[in-house]
């Protein structure tokens, strides 16, 4: 019998009790300091209560440069473990899987949050010196932030960091690690020779090019038990086609070389360069990459882009393009996606609402 939306699936020896995933999401809502709060913990926990398997944190800075603004997420040292346990505790009291996104914003952080202006920060207007694989500012029309190209010694502080990040995860209770190498973050530039031109061990060649995120995962999962599962996001593309930049194609190359210490490729793509061409922005715009890296490697696959509709998520499962459906916006409108989803697909029975809403029902 075919899997679908409600089939449980398992990485390792961690079960999430449907297909269904809560997209990694920056809230930009955290206390001083990286720690998070009480919007944090309500937040991911009324998604878990609506019944997805998992629930992934905001990309989550695994040192303080590498925050996309002052008021993000980080998991840099004991006292963030402690300000996440009561959210990685709710997510999995309430059934579903806690997941964190490790992350480090590069050459993309220092800016104020978007109903802000997303502006960029100077280091003496709460902002701070931006590091990269090359001193390439993001485009802004104006005044980017500061910017150094990182020595190898930054690199392996960086490594480091990851390390350190997955062991404050895990004692925060979290089931599931997630590197985030795309969007045009930090190790997504390090992959794309549009903002990689160094010409050392990092630079260059697609093994060199690769490397720090084959570095970290690696890394990742030396530190995360060796029961629970990792995961990696990417951008299958940078959509610029008229230019030498990371493609599809090198995306499967970098899936199939991660086997051996990933469990599921997240694939979302973009947000390397404002000049991208996205070709369309409509239902599964995105689905076609997440189904070439699943079609073409050994790796478990989560699709996103445009998945707003129950029967349009189960078809994801039943016809094999994904193993997850991960559901970004919809869960923004609907914390009770999962379990509205049930309603229309005729999989109540499937489903456990909390005690205390059937009342409802």
């Amino acid at each position: 019998m075919a899997d679908d939306l409600f089939s449980p699936i398992s990485f390792r020896d961690s079960t999430a009790r449907n297909r269904v995933m809560v997209s990694p999401m920056c809230q930009y809502s955290s206390a001083g300091d990286g720690l998070a709060t009480d919007w944090h913990r309500v937040h991911l926990g009324s998604r878990a209560t609506g019944g997805a398997g998992i629930v992934m944190t905001e990309a989550t800075a695994v040192e303080p440069r590498g925050r996309i603004s002052p008021n993000d997420l980080g998991i840099w040292s004991d006292e963030h473990a402690d300000a996440l346990e009561p959210v990685a505790r709710f997510i999995r009291e309430q059934g579903a899987l806690p997941a964190i996104q490790l992350a480090h914003a590069g050459r993309k952080a220092s800016k104020s949050r978007p109903w802000a202006g997303s502006t960029p920060l100077q280091p003496d207007n709460g902002g701070w010196e931006t590091v990269a694989p090359s001193a390439d500012p993001w485009p802004y029309d104006s005044d980017p932030p500061r910017i150094r190209e990182m020595t190898t010694d930054d690199i392996q502080t960086v490594v480091d960091a990851f390390g350190t990040a997955a062991q404050h995860s895990f004692d925060a209770g979290f089931e599931i690690a997630e590197v985030h190498a795309a969007h045009g973050y930090l190790l997504h530039e390090f992959l794309s020779p549009v903002a990689n031109h160094r010409d050392d061990d990092y630079g260059g060649s697609f093994e060199n090019r690769t490397r720090l995120v084959r570095e970290i995962t690696e890394t990742v999962r030396t530190i995360w038990p060796d029961d629970k599962p990792v995961f990696v996001r990417i951008s299958a593309t940078d959509w610029l086609p008229n230019r030498e930049s990371w493609t599809v194609e090198d995306s499967v190359r970098l899936a199939d070389r991660l086997a051996d210490v990933a469990d599921l490729i997240d694939v979302s793509a973009g947000g390397l360069h404002p000049a991208q061409q996205i070709p369309s922005t409509g239902p599964n715009y995105q689905v076609p990459y997440a189904e070439q890296i699943r079609e073409e490697t050994d790796l478990s696959v989560g699709a996103v882009g445009g998945i707003t509709e129950p029967a349009q998520a189960d078809a994801l499962i039943r016809n094999e393009r994904a193993d997850l459906a991960i559901v970004g916006r919809e869960h923004l409108r609907d914390p009770y996606f999962t379990l509205h989803a049930a309603e229309k697909l005729d999989a109540e029975d499937r489903v456990e609402w909390p005690v205390q809403y059937r009342r409802a029902l």
